[in-house]
């Protein structure tokens, strides 16, 4: 393999510091500007641009001298959101320091994976110095389940889109009590889908064995509903947090309908796409 003729020294990403926003929010796919791989790349520019800048050791900013130091600052705090770790460094017609990319030693795949702003918020790290430029996150947590019409309204509401630069996570619908759906969204373009059962719906005895991993599972245990929760994270420019914590806060089930049970729960209207 690879690995063993070469060392992965530095991940290295450029972004367009004149057109990366514009870029960012378009929901253009690959094929339309001509980047697919074939006919069943589904990818769209947004996707692959976060996956550069959230796994990336380097982030070059190109261009600079294009936009004011303004522009360059709001857009330098956009992408720290983004990727909290990695070394930001601005460059104009190509100038690209060598110590910068060349023999740093940067690169670590399981420190790579842990990188992205979204996952930072997740576990609490929050990333103050963005919030200068309006770049705020959060992290939303809950135990009940949302009732699928609300929920799917509520992402489908222009207002809660309005400035988010990323968001993901796991959510759970009242009427797939077993499953955990996925959440992610890049600039103006979002998917959702099933991520998996829950532990709460696997016997016990079907767990691993290893005991590591079974302390991991009860690390988010919560009777009565085991792992069973919400778990989204969001990131954007002059967020209403307030006011989105409470509309998805109205999305979940009330406390007389929890009671009623889950086969009640699965007769809700649920507008979601099935998952297979």
């Amino acid at each position: 393999s690879l690995s063993h003729v070469a060392r992965l020294d530095t991940l290295v990403t450029v972004v367009d510091g004149a057109n990366f926003l514009a870029q960012y929010q378009e929901a253009q796919s690959l094929e339309e500007v001509g980047e697919s791989l074939g006919e069943e790349d589904e990818r769209n520019v947004a996707d692959l641009l976060v996956d550069q800048i959230e796994f990336c050791n380097v982030l070059l900013i190109s261009k600079t001298d294009l936009i004011t130091e303004k522009e360059l600052d709001a857009l330098k705090a956009i992408l720290r959101s983004l990727n909290p770790d990695a070394d930001i460094v601005p460059i104009t017609q190509g100038g690209v320091p060598l110590e910068k990319v060349l023999n740093t030693g940067k690169f670590n795949f399981e420190h790579a994976q842990q990188a992205p702003g979204w996952l930072k918020e997740l576990r609490g790290e929050h990333i103050p110095e963005t919030e200068e430029y309006g770049i705020g996150s959060f992290a939303y947590h809950a135990r009940r389940p949302f009732h699928p019409q609300k929920f799917h309204d509520l992402l489908n509401a222009e207002w809660f889109g309005k400035g988010l630069l990323r968001s993901k996570g796991f959510f759970w619908l009242a009427t797939r009590p077993r499953y955990a759906g996925q959440w992610s969204q890049a600039g103006g373009i979002a998917h959702h889908g099933p991520a998996g059962v829950f532990w709460k719906a696997i016997p016990e005895t079907d767990w691993p064995e290893d005991p590591e991993y079974r302390q991991f599972i009860m690390e988010k245990w919560q009777e009565p509903f085991g792992d069973m929760r919400q778990e989204l994270v969001f990131i954007g420019q002059n967020l209403d947090e307030a006011r989105m914590r409470e509309a998805l806060d109205s999305c979940l089930l009330s406390e007389t309908k929890l009671l009623e049970g889950m086969k009640v729960w699965q007769q809700l209207p649920d507008p979601f796409p099935a998952w297979e």
